[in-house]
């Protein structure tokens, strides 16, 4: 069994935009990825943390 990294519960950061296309600038979760979260599988988030973390999210405010 292997060990998944110790993330927090979302890549949520509270800086919530889709205002022009699906994907939060905040997070990089899409918006389908936002609503279905808590429904998602271990397996399932640590796919999406990893695709966030190529693309270089989440990002903060700043």
């Amino acid at each position: 069994m292997s060990q998944l990294p110790v993330r927090p519960d979302t890549p949520c950061v509270a800086v919530c935009s889709t205002t022009f296309d699906d994907v939060c600038r905040g997070c990089g979760r899409t918006v389908a990825e936002v609503a279905q979260w808590v429904f998602f599988s271990d397996s399932d988030k640590e796919r999406v943390w990893q695709r966030l973390s190529a693309e270089g999210y989440p990002r903060r405010a700043g």
